[in-house]
């Protein structure tokens, strides 16, 4: 199917040429897009899908030694350093046991509604 609005020559000149197949070069024939201006390709930088190296064996690490490696050092410095206020607090909850977080929560409920039966209380006429 063609475009009905199109002019016979344009569409000719589109698929003219040699062609190339998926594993040739980039290059375009001499006639070609003469007018287009060119587009280089990066001369460095690494190749998707590489392992990184190990900086201590100068070998290549496999993607599950590297994901292991990473977690581990996340959670070493997580356990070694406490972010501020909200780190310590955090260290701090995460060492309460079962009844301590519940028995936190049984006083924050309480408080909640005493504070609102308070405003009831003085909003009452």
């Amino acid at each position: 199917m063609g475009n009905c609005f199109g002019k016979p020559s344009s569409s000719d000149q589109n698929f003219s040429g040699e062609g190339r197949t998926l594993g040739a070069s980039a290059e375009r024939p001499a006639g070609a897009g003469a007018t287009s201006a060119k587009i280089s390709a990066p001369q460095a930088g690494r190749t998707l899908g590489a392992n990184p190296v190990a900086a201590t064996e100068g070998r290549q690490l496999s993607p599950g030694e590297a994901a292991r490696r990473a977690a581990e050092d996340r959670l070493s410095s997580s356990r070694t350093q406490n972010s501020g206020k909200l780190g310590k607090q955090l260290s701090a909850q995460k060492a309460q046991t079962q009844t301590e977080t519940l028995a936190q929560t049984a006083k924050e409920n309480l408080a909640r509604r005493e504070a609102d039966q308070a405003g009831v209380v003085r909003s009452y006429n």
